[in-house]
């Protein structure tokens, strides 16, 4: 028999190629291709008969999985109102920003529930894991804890145990003796991922797998890790705030883009019920350069400040510095500004930033981009009792956006009196909020600062 020839894969992608390159043809990254040992499945793999398989009709109705709650609101929200039963899920992060110490907490407020759980540690010892607990006073929690990188031993483990949960940290550091390549190369996430998967499916036990995160922010290893799972969290946040979001892209039991939110304290995470207000703290009265975006995330309303500094450039091009929003969103927003209105911005530093270190990626998040641009470079400020939202559009029409209610009640909620929305939007009647409806930009500029 004819040995098989090496596959070469790309990391960043999971696009695979004959011979090794040192860019990736798929998705351009550069040194992200390895070479990756061969299936060796048998040439009478295919051949063998396999089993008939029951097939049913899309009338078939089924009851809803069962779920089991963690008694944290924030990630019982996030997974789409619980934890279902022989569930993979993917959590990834950044290092440092409380992946361990949330999961912790999490299985702890399990465990104290009924919900059997077992810790498997690939990064840190047992007793590491042990001062972690008792500094969150989570050292009488019924957890079982185990320091362990080989697969083969976790899985027997968890065969004889028979838990409810198991939560491996991280994929990575998992190996697997049947697979001839290094822990947490490509070879070995993909096949650790694809056991503690099938273990999960095949016994009925929910695992949640820790992965990290590579320098453009996506979950280090193949993207087929992504896929095998059922629910994919991102757990994000900025090192100099004590802010956290711990966000679902992927979700087969729950919706999609929820979002959960967490303060980091010294005695661990504490969820934050009303994260509008905590968003909102620390914005003072009327200044220019800052903007209220009422937008939504999942299903919650969350209101963030826009802030933006616009100021002359000693250099011959200026810079564009973003924080918290995509920065080709920005591009396109400030050439609207200058095709559309005639506000050019050229020779002019701009700097944007999300307060509170939140991520907005909602487009209904233009024009307040737009009015707090506007007003840092006219040096007017936006009345303090306004919120924004709408969609700004390439030939500058203002598009309408969903949701509309839910945006209007939570900054009435908050205090707010007037909001700034697209023309044609479903607009409802909310007690004490008075909506002026603008058609498109130049409207809106001429209107708020005087200009276009």
């Amino acid at each position: 028999m004819s040995k098989s020839a090496p596959a070469f894969t790309c990391t960043a992608c999971g696009a695979t190629a004959r011979k090794w390159a040192g860019r990736c043809e798929a998705c351009g990254a550069w040194n992200s291709i390895i070479e990756e040992a061969p299936l060796s499945a048998g040439p009478k793999a295919l051949g063998a008969k396999g089993r008939s398989v029951p097939l049913t009709d899309l009338a078939t109705e089924e009851a809803a999985p069962p779920r089991a709650s963690s008694g944290i609101d924030e990630l019982d929200r996030v997974l789409g109102g619980g934890l279902v039963p022989a569930s993979a899920i993917l959590v990834g992060g950044d290092p440092g920003i409380g992946k361990s110490t949330l999961l912790l907490q999490a299985a702890a407020s399990f465990a104290r529930r009924g919900v059997s759980c077992l810790y498997f540690s690939g990064e840190e010892a047992s007793a590491q894991v042990r001062m972690r607990a008792q500094r969150l006073g989570l050292a009488d929690a019924p957890v079982r804890l185990g320091a362990e990188t080989n697969l083969r031993d976790i899985l027997t483990t968890l065969d004889a145990e028979r838990p409810a949960l198991a939560i491996i940290d991280s994929i990575q550091t998992m190996w697997l003796d049947t697979v001839e390549a290094a822990p947490g190369s490509v070879s070995q996430v993909r096949a650790a991922a694809h056991e503690l998967v099938t273990f999960a499916k095949r016994r009925g036990v929910a695992v949640i797998l820790v992965g990290h995160v590579t320098k453009e922010g996506q979950i280090a290893g193949p993207r087929v890790v992504e896929h095998m799972v059922d629910t994919v969290l991102y757990f994000e946040g900025e090192r100099g705030h004590q802010f956290r979001i711990l966000r679902a892209v992927k979700n087969r039991f729950g919706p999609a883009d929820e979002i959960g939110v967490f303060e980091m304290t010294g005695n661990g995470l504490s969820q934050v019920t009303n994260p509008s207000a905590l968003f909102l703290s620390e914005r003072g009265g009327a200044s220019p350069g800052s903007a209220v975006f009422a937008g939504i995330e999942g299903t919650r309303p969350v209101l963030t400040e826009i802030q933006a500094l616009v100021a002359p450039s000693p250099l011959g091009t200026p810079r564009r510095t973003v924080v918290g929003l995509d920065s080709g969103r920005l591009s396109t927003i400030l050439a609207v500004l200058e095709a559309r209105c005639g506000i050019p911005f050229a020779g002019l530093d701009v700097f944007l930033n999300v307060a509170g270190g939140m991520r907005v990626t909602e487009p209904a998040a233009d024009l307040a981009v737009a009015a707090a641009l506007l007003s840092a470079r006219e040096d007017v400020a936006i009345p303090p009792e306004t919120v924004l939202f709408g969609e700004i559009s390439l030939s500058g029409a203002l598009r309408p956006v969903g949701q509309t209610e839910n945006r209007l009640k939570e900054a009435a909620k908050l205090g707010f009196s007037q909001a700034i929305a697209p023309s044609r939007s479903k607009l409802v009647r909310v007690e004490g909020m008075t909506v002026r409806e603008m058609p498109d930009l130049t409207a809106f500029t001429g209107e708020m600062f005087g200009a276009g």
